[in-house]
């Protein structure tokens, strides 16, 4: 199979790890990931202590578990482990420390903890406060704190907060608070930047109201602020001169589902299973990249990171990135060899739905328990089921190969788009094993796209590929 540290896929990390939620930074002449930790068939959102991933800026497909940097038992709330920590994000302070910022999930506070690296045991520091010491969350105008995002300018911090529900009209939507030097004491109380649901109405917003997660980034003077939508499944944008106000909306930066894309498919056709998102912008090496999650196993509590190359058209205008297999790749993947089948970028069935649920549905999973290392699969392939790779840089492949086990019958149709007629189809039979099946092609050369389509009956794992 091909060298993971030589080519960087989707997801980003090993298929045995589960971090949402991604907050990516560039510290020294390293990308450090932050984010929640879900679990392989866990059970509810988040339930793992936080832990950090890193690559060298050059080398983004060698990716180094630096261990976990904080414990759920860490917080003073949270003795026996019982709460989950939720999406966290990280900022280097006016005294060179690292401050992590978080949520638990019972308790609409915001806790701080402070590590002197990046990537070293963080230590509890506090809970954002007032100058009096109410918790921020819990004063008489406050409404719950959920989801902090944090910049760092001098010897202020802007901490951007909230979740507004559908139907909830006592959430107004994303807020900012501005914080002291300290990092941690108010010295602005919050105020509302961008609209939720119920008062979206009328404003540039409508359709695309705030729903949870803001992440706040910096390019040029513009601030841009990430956040999860109503729709759950798309990150938009909005910017402003100012941290604390006249934010605008800019667009969708991208959608785990791919709605909204017309290049290869129709624009409202989902072409893969989405829930809710959550990541942000980050500028490598001079490319912008965004940050997002998928779900794994039909379920929405098994994320994974992905990342794929943004765009900007101007100062302020970000075209969609468009989801890939690529990732955090230079370019296009080599077209020759062997890939595991959990970097398909686009699944599908006739069952065509936006949001994962469905029994039809082919999944990204893994055998064993959460931990174990075994590579993920894809299983669940059904009559009429759709697995997409893309982009692949081919010189002279005349033959595909495909590695299946399970009592399916049929053929799988190889394309270079989702609509077109196969270039091949190879035929496959039931086994309980993993088995090898290939077929020549014409030969094929240039930047393509891979869709495997399954015609027959029963159902099919889907292990690897291999271009010859």
């Amino acid at each position: 199979m091909m060298d993971e540290k030589k080519q960087a896929f989707n997801p980003y990390l090993p298929s045995w790890e589960y971090v949402p939620d991604g907050e990516p930074y560039v510290f020294g002449d390293r990308l450090y990931l932050y984010g929640s930790h879900d679990f392989y068939n866990g059970p509810v959102f988040c339930p793992g202590d936080y832990v950090c991933w890193s690559a060298p800026v050059e080398d983004l497909g060698n990716w180094r578990m630096e261990g976990v940097i904080y414990k759920k038992t860490d917080d003073p709330e949270n003795p026996y482990g019982k709460m989950c920590l939720y999406a966290p994000d990280v900022t280097q302070g006016p005294d060179g420390r690292y401050y992590l910022y978080y949520v638990l999930d019972k308790i609409s506070v915001v806790s701080v903890a402070v590590c002197d690296t990046p990537y070293g045991k963080f230590e509890f520091y506090g809970y954002v406060r007032y100058e009096d010491g109410t918790r921020l969350g819990e004063g008489e105008q406050d409404e719950p704190q959920f989801d902090p995002g944090v910049l760092t300018e001098g010897d202020k911090s802007y901490l951007y907060t909230g979740f507004a529900a559908h139907g909830d009209t006592g959430r107004h939507g994303a807020m900012v608070t501005v914080l002291k030097e300290d990092m941690i004491t108010i010295e602005t109380a919050p105020v509302f930047v961008i609209p939720s649901k119920s008062y979206g109405q009328g404003t540039d917003f409508e359709g695309f109201e705030f729903f949870e997660a803001p992440s706040i980034r910096k390019r040029g003077n513009l601030y841009i602020l990430i956040y999860s939508s109503v729709q759950m499944h798309e990150l938009c944008y909005a910017y402003s001169e100012n941290p604390c106000s006249g934010f605008r909306y800019g667009g969708v930066v991208v959608s785990n589902t791919d709605l909204h894309i017309d290049t290869y498919k129709p624009a409202l056709m989902p072409a893969a299973y989405g829930a809710n998102n959550h990541g942000s912008i980050i500028e490598i090496q001079n490319q912008w990249y965004v940050f997002y999650h998928r779900h794994t196993n039909n379920s929405w509590y098994s994320r994974q990171g992905c990342a794929d190359k943004i765009e900007f058209w101007d100062n302020k205008t970000i075209r969609q990135a468009e989801m890939t297999s690529c990732g955090l790749n230079q370019g296009a993947l080599t077209g020759k060899g062997e890939y595991p089948a959990f970097i398909a970028c686009n699944l599908f069935s006739r069952e065509e739905s936006v949001y994962v649920g469905g029994e039809g549905f082919p999944r990204i999973r893994q055998d064993g328990r959460d931990g174990d290392t075994d590579p993920a699969y894809i299983s669940n392939v059904t009559d009429g089921s759709t697995i997409g790779f893309k982009y692949f840089n081919m010189q002279q492949v005349s033959k595909i190969g495909i590695r299946i086990r399970g009592y399916a019958k049929g053929v799988f149709h190889v394309k270079t788009a989702w609509d077109q007629e196969p270039l091949v189809s190879i035929p496959v039979d039931f086994s309980n094993v993993w088995e090898d099946y290939q077929k020549e092609i014409a030969p094929l050369t240039g930047v393509y796209a891979l869709y495997f389509t399954f015609e027959g009956r029963g159902t099919a794992d889907f292990y690897s590929f291999t271009m010859d």
